[in-house]
């Protein structure tokens, strides 16, 4: 178990997460207190132990479901050596009825993975999943997810996938939608027959649900889908692990986390997470600014408050008094590329800044896209930067021409509209991709602006070695920049405005 624990633990930090000796051994300490058959009582016991973040949870439940995976031979993938009695780990197991279900227990069909119930056909498999969800029975639906796996999943032994390729397999061939509106159907007609009884009328008219009662009757049934699914991923991971082994399955799935994520190329659902982990993100770094602010590194000795000090003791200077930096807070431009290829990054990155914008003197923001608009107002008395996003997506004159993205006309209006008012306070931030269509590049602003202002960053959300191909000319305005910076993800992007301020 130690040994499982210790690669669970490199796995997590593989993964991100940041897991410390003391945490390692306070995990292991707290093993001795908890039954080891009792599965969920260990995933969470150990979740208490090494995670500190709630959006570090997914990445932390995909780890523990791969590490502490069931295992034997009757998870072994079709074409594996076979058990010669054919018994599953753990024997069959009984439904609530006492009879035996099909895929916990009993012979193995040749080539298949273990199990019983291959022999049936895909009309009683669907029937027995119809049976299972309709009477929400937790072991009859486990022992379907595991016949469906050995029907329709088409696993191979030694292939190199994560197994999303099964799942989707699988359910494709159980075509869930079409047992879901069966499901409903009958929920309909069993209501209709109740009522009709009541009312001792057989030729009564027919009564239907009413739209909420159907509602909430899809929702107990889609939960119901839901676990099918739970049990069908699970399974699909035990047979991976027991035909690839642990760390070889965990490279292939893991699941990076929130700040670790691509920004550009993150899903639906990843930008999802994104935006929940930005506010902690921000508070986390406004709290640390602010106390590396209050304790800075010591300045030079203060002789003369070093000598008043030490007539308390006799002359003797035991308590040196130091000079205190007090550096001033910078006056922060951001001016962000808000096209389509780079808009998710910056309006992560406006959001960030101007939710530390305590950390500033001055805030000022502008966003381009063939057109520039200045919209500081919009975050102006606003308590959540995520509403003057929202605004700056439908409210900011970004467009000038034909809304395709045009760096030289935006920056070239920046200097005449806004370059006098940069002074040598300004560290001035421009965000984007530096694909300009083509058009002349405007280069001299940067130029002259950095000749004004205390620093110039551009910070792009490419990976560097797309940078000067196509139509990307971030080379050329690198020149004139204090610094060009790789930036395509939260964690970068935290790094970054950190030293900043």
């Amino acid at each position: 178990m130690l040994d499982l624990l210790t690669g669970f633990v490199g796995e997590l930090r593989a993964a991100g997460i940041p897991v410390s000796l003391s945490e390692h051994l306070d995990a292991a300490e707290t093993l001795r207190h908890v039954p080891l058959e009792d599965r969920e009582a260990i995933k969470y016991t150990l979740g208490a132990s090494l995670v500190k973040s709630s959006t570090h949870w997914p990445a932390y439940e995909t780890a523990f479901e791969i590490y502490f995976s069931l295992r034997g031979p009757g998870y072994a993938i079709a074409g594996d050596d076979e058990d010669e009695d054919g018994d599953e780990a753990g024997g069959s197991e009984k439904d609530d009825d006492g009879s035996s279900l099909p895929g916990k227990g009993g012979r193995k069909g040749k080539g298949q993975g273990g199990g019983g119930g291959e022999g049936m056909t895909p009309e009683e498999l669907a029937d027995m999943l119809y049976k299972a969800l309709l009477s929400a029975n937790s072991s009859m639906i486990q022992a379907v997810a595991r016949q469906a796996v050995n029907r329709y999943g088409g696993m191979e032994a030694g292939r190199p996938v994560g197994g999303t390729y099964y799942l989707y397999r699988t359910l494709r061939n159980l075509d869930l939608d079409k047992v879901m509106d069966r499901l409903v159907e009958q929920a309909r007609k069993a209501t209709g027959a109740a009522n009709e009884d009541a009312a001792h009328d057989p030729a009564g008219p027919e009564v239907t649900l009413t739209p909420l009662e159907e509602r909430l009757l899809r929702d107990e049934y889609q939960a119901r889908i839901d676990q099918l699914r739970k049990e069908i991923e699970s399974e699909i991971r035990r047979r991976l692990v027991a035909d690839r082994g642990s760390e070889a399955l965990a490279k292939s799935i893991r699941k990076p986390l929130p700040e670790d994520i691509d920004v550009m190329h993150a899903t639906k659902d990843e930008l999802v997470a994104l935006r929940k982990s930005l506010a902690p993100l921000s508070r986390k770094l406004a709290v640390r600014l602010a106390r590396k602010r209050r304790h800075g590194r010591k300045g030079p000795l203060d002789f003369r408050a070093t000598v008043r000090s030490s007539l308390s003791t006799g002359g003797v200077p035991v308590d040196p008094k130091f000079r205190y930096p007090r550096p001033s807070k910078p006056e922060i431009i951001v001016i962000a590329d808000i096209s389509g290829s780079v808009a998710s990054f910056a309006r992560f990155t406006l959001h960030l800044v101007h939710a530390i914008s305590s950390q500033f003197s001055k805030v000022r923001s502008f966003v381009f896209i063939d057109g520039i608009d200045e919209v500081t107002r919009f975050f102006d008395g606003v308590d959540d930067p995520a509403e003057a996003v929202h605004r700056i997506n439908t409210e900011a004159d970004v467009v000038w021409v034909d809304g395709h993205s045009d760096y030289g006309h935006a920056l070239t209006v920046f200097w005449e509209r806004w370059g006098e008012e940069i002074n040598p306070r300004s560290s001035v931030l421009l965000l984007g991709d530096a694909r300009n269509n083509y058009h002349a590049s405007g280069s001299w602003v940067i130029k002259e602006i950095r000749a004004r202002a205390r620093h110039v960053y551009w910070l792009n959300p490419e990976p560097r070695a797309y940078w000067d191909s196509g139509d990307s000319i971030v080379g050329e305005y690198a020149n004139y920049c204090d610094e060009v910076v790789e930036c395509r993800t939260l964690r970068q992007l935290e790094r970054f405005v950190g030293e900043l301020a």
